[in-house]
C-alpha cells in the first residue's frame, strides 16, 4: 500500500474560539506540510478544489507549483480536479506547468465535485455535470497526450490544430477518476483503463465497495491489458497515544463536521463519532486501532493507495504532527508489509 496525505484547505472556525486562520496562514502550513510528508517516507500529497465558503483552494495548481519547489520526490496530486467547471484548454496548461515544474510527478483526480454552491458560480446546471465530465475529459486527455488537436465541442469553441503548452514532462499524465456516488465515474475510469479513487468519507463501507467493484468488472470487459488501480480516501484521520485520547481530542470537530453542509448535503447517516469510528471512515483512535480498522477496509477494497487528511479539523500543530508522525513510523510500514504494490515504484 502506497500514502497520500491531502487537504481541501478548508477554514473552518474553530469550534471554541470561532477563530480562523488567514489564507497565507492556510496556505503555508498546507506547503510546510507536504515536506513534512516528504521528510516522514510517505509517497504523495493531494491539494483539492473547491470554489465554495470556507475553502481557499480555487487554485490547486498554484498551490502543487509551490509544493514542487519546495520537494524532489513525493508525487503531486489533485483531489479532486473539478472538470465540469474548468476550460480544458486552460486545465492542461496549468497542469502541464506544474508537471514541468515537479520534474514529471503530477497525478491528476477529476471528478464532478461534491459542492453543489460552486455550480451557480460558473453557470453550471446540476443536471449537466455528469456530460460535462465525460465531455471534458475526452478533450483534456487529447490535450494532454497529442499535438494538433482539431476537436468540436458543445462546451466551448472549436479547437482547429491546437498544441497547448508547455508540454507535459512526463509521457503520459496519469489521470485518476474520483468516485463518490455514481457509476458514471467508475465507467468512466474503467473505459480509459485510468485508476479509481473512491471517496470513502460520509458512508458505509459497502457503498463504496459497490462502486469499486463495478469499476473492476466493467475495466476486466473492456478488456486493457494491464490490471486495475484502486486508491481509497477515508473520513476525519487521528491518531493518540490511546483511543479515548484520540475520541476526547476529535469529539468536538467532528460534531462540528456533522452540523456542516457537506454532511447534510451528502446524506450521511452516521449518528455520532463512535457511530462513525465503528461503522464508517472515520480512522481515529489508537495506532492499532487505526491500523485494524484500514486493514479491514482493504479486505472490502483491495485498495493500492490510502488518503488521510490531516487538515480541516481545526486541530491544533502539534496534535497534528503527532499523528501525522505515528502514522509515518508505526502504522505505514505495517500497512506496506501487509498490502505490497508496484503502483509509483518507479
Amino acid at each position: 500500500m502506497k500514502f497520500l496525505v491531502s487537504t481541501l484547505l478548508n477554514n473552518n472556525p474553530d469550534p471554541f474560539t470561532g477563530e480562523r486562520l488567514s489564507a497565507r496562514e492556510l496556505f503555508v502550513d498546507a506547503i510546510d506540510t507536504a515536506v513534512q510528508v516528504e521528510q516522514l517516507g510517505l509517497d504523495a500529497f493531494g491539494v483539492g478544489e473547491r470554489h465554495a465558503q470556507d475553502f481557499v483552494s480555487s487554485a490547486p495548481p498554484v498551490v502543487l507549483a509551490a509544493i514542487a519547489a519546495r520537494t524532489s520526490r513525493i508525487r503531486l496530486m489533485t483531489t479532486v480536479t473539478v472538470l465540469p467547471l474548468l476550460d480544458p484548454v486552460r486545465a492542461a496548461e496549468d497542469y502541464a506547468t506544474v508537471d514541468q515544474i515537479s520534474g514529471g510527478r503530477l497525478e491528476l483526480i477529476i471528478g464532478k465535485g461534491n459542492d453543489p454552491r460552486q455550480l451557480e458560480i460558473f453557470g453550471i446546471d446540476e443536471r449537466d455535470q455528469w456530460q460535462l465530465n465525460r465531455d471534458k475529459y475526452a478533450l483534456l486527455r487529447r490535450l494532454l497526450d497529442e499535438t494538433d488537436v482539431t476537436a468540436d465541442s458543445s462546451f466551448r469553441p472549436p479547437l482547429a490544430g491546437v498544441t497547448t503548452t508547455p508540454r507535459p514532462f512526463q509521457a503520459r499524465v496519469p489521470v485518476w477518476h474520483g468516485s463518490a456516488t455514481s457509476l458514471d465515474s467508475t465507467e468512466l475510469a474503467a473505459q480509459y483503463g485510468d485508476p479509481l479513487f473512491s471517496a470513502n468519507a460520509f458512508h458505509e463501507m459497502e457503498k463504496y465497495g459497490r462502486l469499486i467493484d463495478h469499476y473492476r468488472e466493467r475495466f476486466a470487459a473492456f478488456g486493457h491489458d494491464h490490471a486495475p488501480v484502486v486508491g481509497a480516501g477515508s473520513g476525519p484521520f487521528f491518531v493518540a497515544r490511546t483511543s479515548q485520547e484520540a475520541i476526547a481530542k476529535i469529539r468536538p470537530y467532528y460534531d462540528a463536521t456533522m452540523a456542516s453542509f457537506a454532511f447534510a448535503h451528502n446524506q450521511s447517516t452516521f449518528t455520532s463519532l463512535e457511530d462513525a469510528i465503528e461503522n464508517g471512515p472515520v480512522f481515529v483512535g489508537s495506532t492499532q486501532q487505526v491500523l485494524d480498522q484500514i486493514g479491514r477496509y482493504h479486505d472490502r477494497f483491495g485498495h493500492d493507495v490510502f488518503n488521510i487528511s490531516v487538515h480541516g479539523l481545526g486541530l491544533g500543530r502539534a496534535d497534528r504532527d503527532f499523528a501525522l508522525e505515528a502514522f509515518a513510523s508505526d502504522i505505514a510500514p505495517e500497512l506496506r508489509r501487509a498490502y505490497p504494490t508496484s503502483v509509483w515504484d518507479d
